[in-house]
């Protein structure tokens, strides 16, 4: 079945969505930081012949909507996703989520365990604290943004595609193109501000241990930014889970094990369904 694209309004906000419904299982796909759905385009062709699949800009990603008014914390995020899934009048959803993605579903599986049949985590963040006070405080002074901005642009974004890559040679000039469109938009900066204020850090392990959502997660042995003794210490916490690792690979596993995902996924969804 073909995609279809459109900006759907979730929670007062204007959200990109990327979608192929039909009677297969839902399928529900988060992407990370400072990313877009575009982190899963190699999954798509692959996913769509197994399940109905959703995936969203987050808001102030990708095509979504910048918004000012919407508070960008973990909680509300869960919150939008689960309207998102009534939205689309879904039930028993399968989560994938990758990086930030990631805690973005453990949260949305706390809020709504109910509508959750299982979690796969891709090299999920984990553990981060919240911003310290002093920095929160700093966000709020007129010229933080323009700092804000110059730092992230003193690096080009083939630089920040080499760190999340194992195998640099995958890098093209599409994701160049693609993951660099965020940071030509000024709104977007004030978005990240707004992650730096509300975000309220990662689950706990008190919090994770309530979880008991089935739960696979996958890495990349080779991940930088999320390195896998984050997944081995939420393997420990989640009391239904287990860890998947790759060699030779790096934080976007997406990219570089699309395959190997997608016959993960596939394979675990299948059990004991």
């Amino acid at each position: 079945m073909p995609y279809f694209e459109e900006l759907i309004e979730v929670a007062n906000v204007n959200i990109y969505c990327k979608y192929s419904l039909s009677e297969k299982p839902p399928l529900f796909l988060i992407h990370g930081f400072a990313s877009s759905s575009y982190t899963f385009n190699r999954l798509y062709p692959l996913l769509e012949k197994h399940f109905s699949v959703i995936a969203i800009d987050l808001p102030g990603f990708g095509r979504s909507e910048k918004s000012t008014s919407f508070q960008y914390s973990f909680k509300n995020y869960a919150q939008l996703i689960a309207e998102c899934i009534d939205h689309f009048n879904l039930d028993r959803v399968f989560i994938v989520g990758h990086s930030m993605g990631g805690q973005i579903a453990l949260y949305t599986a706390k809020a709504i365990p109910e509508k959750v049949s299982k979690l796969i985590l891709l090299c999920s963040s984990g553990y981060l604290k919240k911003a310290k006070r002093a920095l929160v405080c700093c966000s709020y002074l007129p010229f933080f943004q323009y700092f804000v901005e110059r730092f992230v642009k003193k690096k080009e974004v083939e630089a920040y595609l080499q760190n999340v890559f194992y195998d640099k040679s995958l890098i093209t000039d599409k994701h160049i193109e693609e993951f660099g469109k965020p940071l030509q938009e000024k709104a977007f900066y004030t978005s990240l501000i707004s992650l730096l204020r509300y975000r309220e850090g990662d689950l706990t392990s008190e919090q994770l241990k309530m979880i008991n959502l089935p739960t696979l997660l996958i890495w990349g042995k080779e991940d930088t930014v999320v390195p896998v003794y984050v997944g081995k210490k939420l393997v420990s916490d989640l009391s239904n889970s287990q860890l998947v690792t790759y060699k030779k690979t790096g934080h976007l596993i997406t990219e570089e094990r699309p395959n190997e995902v997608f016959e993960q996924i596939l394979t675990y969804t299948k059990m004991y369904n």
